[in-house]
């Protein structure tokens, strides 16, 4: 047995959709944790200082840190995190437990994790606005709508209330925070009906309106 778990700690930041996959999966399980926001616009961004270098070197969030026997833990990536807790926390699993599904599962969640989100990163966008003069709002959108809509053909073959059948898995985490952000940057979404409507059943759960952007502590009622 691995020894206790002890100062659960989420570094995030409200908005940020890689933070939001990890809120929604420690509600799900109910995890008691702690919660230090990581500003990403303050002052350049909070991110970039040293002190939080020290526990991220990609000065990314999220990042979950943790003590277990004695020695002081940390993981970032939200794909890392969101594996260690269905390992530390198999209650309320994230992943079917069929190998097709949880590899169809891994699948679409992966396809918003390195196919559409790093293409609205708020990095991405500064390089695009500022080195190279671009509009970095249709860069934005334009990739999150082919990213979506991919997504929705990929989902079609098993999708059932949610993304992979009736349960809650990751491909769900990782959807719901990306569709706030096409809303965000004017994606039309009449085509991806099927996606709004699994959104729509994911809401009406307390996990995924607890981990909401717009409900966290840090959350700027402007969206700056």
């Amino acid at each position: 047995m691995s020894a206790e778990i002890r100062g659960l700690t989420l570094y995030g930041y409200w908005r940020s959709s890689c933070s939001w996959r990890v809120r929604i999966a420690l509600a799900h399980k109910g995890i008691e944790h702690a919660y230090r926001p990581v500003n990403l616009l303050r002052d350049g961004g909070e991110q970039l200082r040293d002190d939080y270098r020290a526990k991220n070197p990609m000065a990314q969030v999220p990042t979950l840190e943790f003590e277990q026997g004695g020695a002081v833990r940390r993981v970032s990536q939200s794909v890392a995190i969101i594996e260690l807790l269905e390992e530390l926390f198999p209650a309320r699993p994230l992943l079917p437990a069929d190998p097709y599904l949880r590899a169809k599962a891994r699948q679409l969640a992966e396809m918003i994790n390195s196919g559409t989100q790093p293409m609205q990163n708020t990095a991405t966008l500064r390089y695009v606005q500022g080195e190279l003069g671009g509009d970095e709002k249709a860069f934005g959108r334009r990739f999150i709508a082919s990213g979506l809509a991919a997504f929705q053909a990929a989902a079609s073959e098993l999708s059932g209330r949610f993304c992979v059948g009736d349960q809650v898995t990751v491909a769900d985490l990782f959807l719901v925070p990306q569709l706030y952000n096409a809303r965000r940057y004017g994606v039309d979404l009449e085509p991806l009906s099927t996606l709004t409507r699994i959104e729509a059943a994911c809401m009406a759960l307390p996990a995924f309106q607890a981990a909401h952007a717009d409900r966290q502590a840090d959350a700027i009622p402007d969206g700056a």
